[in-house]
């Protein structure tokens, strides 16, 4: 096949909003996945919402500063992990300092979107994502951060592995904890950067934490754990798809939905298997 009969065949699926929105929802699964099995691994749920919760406050710096909306999330996004990671183990717990940083981040996101005089703002697009109005822009800038995320993960999998499983061994082996950890950080931000646009500041945690939990007690290793979540990320996606369109629902609320009720049933038969 022609690389002119594969545009002909490409360009007018793109040309479908729901083709795109459906593309859209499994581009985020997928960067989505291992990150998320990371972040249920290592008890950082809440990590993954301050993270999240910033990108408001990036949304509202790119509007002030006329700059492209994903590279002020994904500074903030980044400015916010650092900033937990450097202050974790300082006089406050981990989940104080995430939920003090976290709310107080969104906080100041929405107050200076109030400012913003002359700027038309969708801020529920952005709170809760509006995947139906993935643009083809939109579309690439998924689907590069989805791939960035996964070749980065594929090289640091077995050290971030290690370290998450047994630090100390890992650390006498020669892998720097505070290296994967970094490493993770700046792959959960550029995560929450490229799915803001499709599922929002708020559902992005859910997506961190709900597929892998679902995937969780059915998966026998951490690899086989990671693709499940993969799967059931994107079979959530396009079935939160299905439903919104037929029953006319709010678009991202319901993918989480979705996944919710996998997690539900997926519970739901692992105690029935524990029980034979």
């Amino acid at each position: 096949m022609t690389m002119t009969m594969i545009t002909t065949t490409i360009k007018p699926m793109l040309d479908d909003f729901m083709t795109r929105a459906a593309l859209a929802g499994i581009g985020t699964a997928l960067a989505a996945a291992p990150l998320g099995c990371f972040v249920v691994w290592r008890r950082m749920a809440y990590f993954g919402d301050a993270t999240a919760h910033a990108a408001l406050l990036g949304v509202a710096l790119s509007l002030a500063l006329r700059g492209p909306i994903m590279l002020g999330v994904l500074s903030t996004a980044i400015v916010m992990a650092l900033l937990v990671q450097g202050l974790s183990g300082r006089g406050l717990a981990q989940d104080t300092l995430l939920g003090v940083l976290a709310h107080s981040a969104l906080a100041i996101g929405l107050v200076a979107v109030s400012f913003l005089s002359g700027v038309r703002i969708d801020l529920m697009g952005y709170l809760f994502g509006d995947i139906l109005a993935v643009s083809k822009t939109d579309l690439a800038l998924i689907w590069g951060g989805a791939a960035v995320v996964i070749v980065l993960m594929l090289w640091r999998w077995q050290g971030m592995l290690a370290s998450t499983l047994n630090p100390d061994l890992a650390q006498a082996s020669g892998i720097s904890a505070k290296t994967e950890q970094l490493v993770l950080t700046l792959a959960l931000a550029l995560t929450v950067a490229v799915a803001i646009k499709a599922v929002g500041a708020l559902l992005i945690g859910a997506l961190l934490v709900i597929p892998p939990a679902a995937a969780r007690p059915l998966t026998g290793s951490p690899e086989s754990m990671a693709i499940a979540t993969a799967a059931i990320g994107s079979a959530a996606a396009l079935g939160g798809l299905g439903a919104s369109f037929q029953f006319d629902t709010p678009t991202g609320p319901t993918i989480v939905c979705c996944v919710a009720a996998m997690f539900v049933v997926n519970t739901i038969i692992s105690r029935g298997l524990k029980l034979r």
